[in-house]
Formats: C-alpha cells, sequence, structure tokens
C-alpha cells in the first residue's frame, strides 16, 4: 500500500501487523506444545483430563491473537482509507 501512495504510512500500521504475525507464531508454538503433550500421554494410557500447564498458555495465546487481529484489521482499513484518492 505504501507503494500506492507517495508516502509511507504511519509506523502504528507495521507494529500492529508485526504483533499479529508475532501472535500467530504463538498460538502455533502453543499447539505444537498441545500435540507433543497429548502424544505422550497416549502412549502411557488414556488421558481423562487435558493437563493445565498446557491448556491455559494455548488459551492466553489465542485471546492474545484474537486482539491482535482486530487491531490489524483496523490498521489494514486505515491504510486503504489513506491510499484511496480523495
Amino acid at each position: 500500500m505504501e507503494r500506492l501512495c507517495s508516502f509511507p504510512l504511519h509506523e502504528n500500521i507495521s507494529i500492529a501487523l508485526d504483533k499479529y504475525l508475532e501472535s500467530i507464531h504463538v498460538v502455533q508454538a502453543r499447539r505444537n506444545d498441545e500435540i507433543v503433550n497429548a502424544s505422550s500421554q497416549q502412549q502411557r494410557g488414556p488421558p481423562r483430563w487435558q493437563d493445565e500447564r498446557v491448556i491455559l498458555p494455548l488459551a492466553a495465546a489465542l485471546r492474545d491473537l484474537c486482539l491482535a487481529t482486530r487491531k490489524a484489521r483496523t490498521a489494514l482499513w486505515c491504510a486503504l482509507q489513506m491510499t484511496l484518492p480523495r
């Protein structure tokens, strides 16, 4: 979008997108931890309950991803409005 207009966009737009990407990576890591934990529990026997040490960080990462998604959508909408001709 910066190429469409002749000036660089506000730095908050790139910060919001960077945080969005970072939160995606965190969720992927937490989900990977959950899969590894579930597979190790399956080898010991049928799992009766999920380990809270794995589920709670995943839930927190999903909450952060939700917030980052909203901010990224808003930032992209602002960037689009800045690049549209008047």
